[in-house]
């Protein structure tokens, strides 16, 4: 468990009885993120039901390379976090990668600079389970991500699309050495 600067901020790996709760933040904040780029709204709550179903977050918290935080504001879930270890890259030659999957954060509460607090979460775990290099796939759009993970030491290796629906999206693929 971690404890912030951040006052009743509490952030712990979840467990499979949070799996509820992180699916209702996972459509929450990827909505509150993504679903302006949605042209059919119909598109994007299919994607949810395939991605964030309950179920589907209970098998992967149990999965033995992957996992997942959760993040507590005044006993409040406001956010969560997931990594995946042993997730190799096209654009990485390193055998042993991780890739940071999850960050998000519910837009009234990322000023207050959890996303980092998550972030060294991660790492740390990563680090733990002798990963020597992370990766991740963001948004070409969404600048303010780029520029953190940038922040963070992270640099721009590639690129790759992804499809939800009839939307194509463009990502970079960023990595930083651990």
């Amino acid at each position: 468990m971690y404890n912030s600067n951040v006052k009743n901020l509490v952030i712990r790996i979840a467990n499979v009885a949070d799996a509820s709760c992180i699916s209702l933040l996972a459509r929450i904040t990827f909505d509150e993120t993504f679903g302006h780029l949605f042209r059919k709204r119909e598109d994007l709550l299919n994607y949810f039901d395939t991605t964030f179903s309950v179920q589907k977050i209970e098998k992967s918290i149990q999965k033995p390379f992957t996992f997942y935080w959760i993040v507590f504001l005044n006993n409040l879930p406001i956010g969560y976090a997931k990594l995946k270890l042993q997730s190799t890259n096209e654009f990485i030659k390193a055998k042993n990668c991780c890739q940071l999957q999850k960050i998000y954060i519910l837009k009234d509460f990322i000023n207050h600079k959890i996303g980092l607090y998550l972030q060294n979460e991660l790492l740390k775990t990563a680090k733990e389970n002798n990963c020597n290099q992370i990766w991740l796939s963001v948004l070409k759009e969404n600048s303010r991500a780029i520029h953190f993970y940038k922040k963070n030491n992270f640099k721009i290796i590639g690129a790759h699309y992804f499809q939800i629906g009839i939307e194509i999206f463009n990502f970079h693929i960023m990595s930083r050495k651990l």
